[in-house]
């Protein structure tokens, strides 16, 4: 099913994200807001991209600390779009800001962003865009659904004959039920 399985083994930077993140089942609040920016920094562009400058991107959004990042002003964004080690696109830099404050927000209604996601599944891949959609920006269904993906919400990450997905599988992650 998954290429990723075929060609991220072994390779410097797909293979660790790979073999120890990619599907795995993740709550962390920071984690998960930086995931989901990594996805809308992705749109468009190469996962091997993101990879490389995840490094700066982590470093550049304060280690997605949703606060911190809920706070940012005009000029933190401007200190982001002048920064070479991210990827400086003003719709999915201002996206991430806007969707940290959703975050933020949420552990008000929802009891975090974690409990909002867990509190909305099962639901399938259109149930989830369109929940996405309407709580954050940027939600296309590449984003959304491999964000979901990503943290274990949505099968598909690995061929069951990959060795990442017997780790997964130990781990009961929630599309498993």
């Amino acid at each position: 099913m998954s290429a990723y399985c075929d060609i991220a083994p072994g390779h410097p930077l797909h293979g660790p994200y790979h073999d120890t993140e990619y599907g795995f089942p993740l709550t962390d609040e920071a984690a998960l807001l930086e995931l989901l920016a990594l996805e809308i920094f992705q749109a468009g562009l190469s996962w091997l991209i993101v990879l490389k400058k995840r490094p700066t991107i982590v470093a550049a959004f304060h280690g997605f600390d949703a606060d911190r990042v809920a706070a940012y002003e005009q000029r933190d964004r401007e200190r982001l779009l002048a920064d070479a080690g991210i990827i400086r696109n003003r719709r999915k830099v201002d996206a991430i800001v806007e969707n940290a404050r959703r975050i933020v927000d949420l552990r008000q209604s929802a009891g975090g962003f974690a409990a909002w996601i867990a509190s909305n599944h099962p639901s399938s891949k259109d149930e989830w865009v369109k929940t996405f959609r309407q709580t954050f920006v940027f939600m296309g269904g590449e984003v959304v659904g491999e964000f979901l993906m990503s943290i274990g919400y949505l099968p598909g990450a690995h061929r069951e004959d990959c060795p990442a997905y017997a780790k997964i599988a130990a781990l009961r992650p929630p599309w498993m039920g």
